[in-house]
């Protein structure tokens, strides 16, 4: 049985409780062994990290110590997968730039707030989003700095909302990719302000569900 931490915490409007509740039924449907801790305590033990198969951080405007970081980091090259939704993987630690090189991007704003209506766009025939079609959500709108090396599979369309960023014309920024650190294989999107993202658009956690097993090594993209 592949083996699951989840460790949650940060600011309560993102509801990491219940993220994470909703996560664990996931998880445990598809035959994973899910642990949730809500503190940070066991990611000082960089050997168990590394007999993980895949770490959850719902973990949203926090501070860490940065040897957790680099614990995390050298689980994850060794092949442990790193998956994560919304602010509670990236925006975690404003402050720490290497976890943010890890986990490929950082949240920089959501023009017009929570209860924007947009639309996310997927890439056609790909695992992530093979008989799904682009759906709406009501919800933050994710503008994310983003590292190049990441692949791509779903993005949304600035500007929804107008602002100064709307000068520069539209820009398709993603909403969901991959990445690999080493061994390891990391799994973003940028749905999931609360679990009612996901409830309201099943799209949403089905490709949530879809990132879990391939990032866990039971699917290729």
């Amino acid at each position: 049985m592949k083996k699951v931490l989840i460790f949650r915490g940060g600011w309560d409007g993102h509801h990491p409780i219940q993220v994470s509740e909703l996560f664990r039924e996931v998880l445990e449907k598809e035959g994973f062994e899910v642990t949730i801790s809500d503190q940070m305590d066991p990611l000082g033990d960089v050997d168990y990290l590394k007999s993980l198969d895949m770490i959850i951080p719902i973990w949203t405007m926090g501070t860490i110590d940065h040897r957790y970081v680099c614990n995390i980091s050298e689980a994850v090259e060794s092949g442990v997968a790193l998956c994560g939704c919304h602010g509670g993987m990236c925006d975690a630690f404003r402050e720490d730039v290497d976890w943010q090189f890890m986990t490929g991007s950082q949240w920089v704003s959501h023009p017009g707030g929570d209860g924007i209506v947009y639309q996310v766009n997927l890439v056609p025939d790909t695992y992530f989003t093979r008989g799904l079609s682009d759906f709406t959500v009501a919800s933050e709108q994710y503008y994310i700095h983003v590292d190049p090396a990441n692949r791509v599979y779903a993005t949304t369309t600035f500007p929804v909302y107008d602002g100064p960023h709307a000068a520069n014309g539209p820009v398709a920024v993603p909403v969901v990719y991959t990445r690999l650190w080493g061994k390891g294989r990391i799994f973003y999107t940028s749905l999931g302000h609360t679990e009612e993202v996901f409830l309201k658009a099943p799209e949403a956690l089905e490709i949530m569900r879809r990132g879990f097993i391939w990032a866990t090594g039971g699917a290729e993209a």
